[in-house]
């Protein structure tokens, strides 16, 4: 059997030890924080861009800055230069009482639905109660980007302002569901992208 005496005395030493070795210390300390350095050589290899970054709708959603002014390409006027203080009429600007509906069937909800020709395809579907992908509401991303079955998008809707999609992207039959408003009955793919 063991003696407790020297298990008592060999503890007293290693605690002795431990103690007087934690008063002096390692000598280790930690290095500079280089993140910030990092960030920003990174950021420097990256070439600027006019892409506006969606937010995440998360935390309140929202696309890029928008110039004040605008301008139009090759700066030519825009409309408050030429005297207007009107701004011209989007597909949302339909009267009451020329307001038509359209039978649209959305094909991952399982439903069809009228639309009206006066408010956005997501706006509508909202409406509906069903979780529909966007971003930025303002055609600058492609989050909301959905696939009309029929044939070209042009067919059978409007856009008001879409940036994203190319020709043979619309001829393909796709559209961005936060500026697109129906024209004709369909039936569309939501959350698809080109």
């Amino acid at each position: 059997m063991a003696d407790p005496l020297a298990i008592g005395v060999a503890a007293s030493i290693v605690l002795v030890v431990v103690f007087f070795s934690s008063l002096k210390g390692t000598g280790w300390s930690p290095a500079e924080d280089i993140s910030e350095e990092v960030l920003e050589r990174r950021a420097s290899t990256v070439p600027e861009t006019d892409f506006p970054e969606p937010m995440n709708r998360s935390i309140g959603g929202g696309g890029g800055a928008v110039a004040v002014g605008g301008g139009g390409e090759g700066g030519e006027g825009g409309e408050l230069e030429e005297g207007g203080a009107e701004e011209s009429a989007g597909p949302g600007d339909i009267p009451d009482d020329e307001i038509e509906y359209y039978e649209v069937e959305f094909i991952k909800e399982g439903e069809t639905v009228e639309l009206a020709n006066n408010e956005p395809i997501l706006d509508q579907g909202e409406e509906q109660g069903w979780d529909m992908p966007y971003a930025c509401r303002q055609g600058q991303c492609v989050s909301c980007s959905a696939h009309i079955t029929d044939g070209p998008s042009e067919d059978y809707v409007v856009h008001d302002d879409q940036q994203m999609l190319g020709e043979a992207e619309i001829d393909d039959g796709y559209t961005l569901t936060c500026v697109a408003y129906p024209r004709d009955s369909f039936s569309i793919e939501t959350g698809e992208s080109p």
